[in-house]
């Protein structure tokens, strides 16, 4: 077992604890039901490809029974990925009706993957191509997932258009990568095919070069890439809005150290107004009326009437605008949604 497969396994299973974890708190969000499916199924079928790839028997399931679970599981797994973006995109029950339209596609291929496992003989590996049972398993979930990455793509751009610009942008990466995976799985499509006809007719390049090239040539410039650019894509609203979040916070450090003489110059000048953290007052003593009052009685009375001033003010105006004491949107012109409308 290489690296990366361990690696991909202790992955799967951390996301799919985490996913387990947000459904508890949001039993009832159809698109985490949708992430939890795919993270799920891809977890699952792990420990299935290990089995295929040893060519092992377990619990009565052959090397080609269980080569053929794994590709099930990966296939529903991509469908989660479909129901994910169709219920961000759709209302519950439109989304749920597209849902199952988009499970048909999926019955069938799941079908011809058990179809392939039975008709392949014993001891053949799992992973031979030029067997045309075996070679027709690999076309079926090669055609699929080509075909499920394709519906991702535009039902994420379809719900790209009906949320705010940060998780829009995001979700136009995600289908870039979603574009460079289609792109992936119909080079592997070829690729097979030459493989099983070069199987099948000694006299068409015997050596299998072509397939090479066109699997190395999927693989390295849109299967990789596409990965990674669709979990840049999933992954940048939230570090957009932690980079906001950063920059909102270095504006503050910013403005408090502006302030600092002038604070410093209060609390020289009104010391028993002196801000300190006390430990053993209990919550109702600190937030009682007293204990709530302005440190600083001056600066009070000011703000209080710059407040008072602005707001006569704006009544004015808005009388003025208006010729009587209702806005014309019909609300008082008191009121803080009058003033919003103002702007």
């Amino acid at each position: 077992m290489t690296p990366l497969l361990i690696a991909y396994g202790l992955a799967a299973c951390v996301a799919l604890v985490w996913m387990v974890v947000r459904l508890v708190h949001k039993p009832y969000a159809a698109p985490l039901w949708s992430l939890t499916v795919l993270v799920a199924c891809w977890a699952i079928a792990f420990p299935f490809g290990i089995v295929a790839d040893r060519q092992a028997t377990v619990v009565g399931l052959t090397p080609m029974a269980s080569r053929a679970i794994q590709h099930s599981l990966l296939l529903v797994g991509v469908n989660g990925l479909i129901g994910f973006f169709v219920f961000s995109a759709l209302p519950i029950r439109r989304g749920a009706i597209r849902s199952a339209q988009l499970a048909i596609p999926l019955a069938i291929a799941i079908a011809v993957l058990v179809g392939s496992a039975v008709m392949t003989p014993p001891g053949v590996p799992t992973r031979d191509r030029t067997v045309p049972s075996v070679a027709t398993l690999y076309l079926t979930a090669d055609c699929y997932m080509a075909f499920g990455f394709a519906a991702a793509g535009f039902w994420a751009l379809a719900a790209a258009r009906r949320t705010d610009a940060r998780v829009a942008r995001g979700l136009r990466i995600s289908a870039v990568g979603l574009a460079g995976l289609v792109i992936a799985n119909c080079l592997f499509v070829p690729a097979i095919l030459l493989r099983l006809n070069n199987a099948l007719d000694a006299l068409h390049d015997p050596s299998g070069t072509a397939e090479t090239q066109l699997g190395w040539i999927g693989s390295v410039f849109f299967l990789l890439p596409g990965i990674v650019v669709f979990l840049a894509g999933v992954t940048y609203p939230a570090l957009a809005q932690r980079v906001a979040a950063l920059r909102l916070w270095r504006e503050h450090r910013q403005a408090d150290r502006e302030i600092t003489p002038l604070w410093t110059l209060l609390m020289q000048t009104f010391p028993e107004h002196r801000l300190e953290r006390l430990t053993g007052r209990s919550w109702r003593e600190a937030l009682s009326v007293r204990a709530m009052a302005s440190p600083i009685p001056e600066l009070a009375i000011v703000a209080a009437q710059l407040a008072l001033r602005a707001t006569a003010c704006r009544a004015r105006t808005c009388r003025a605008r208006h010729g009587r004491r209702r806005c014309a949107s019909g609300v008082s012109w008191r009121s803080p949604r009058c003033r919003s409308r103002r702007g």
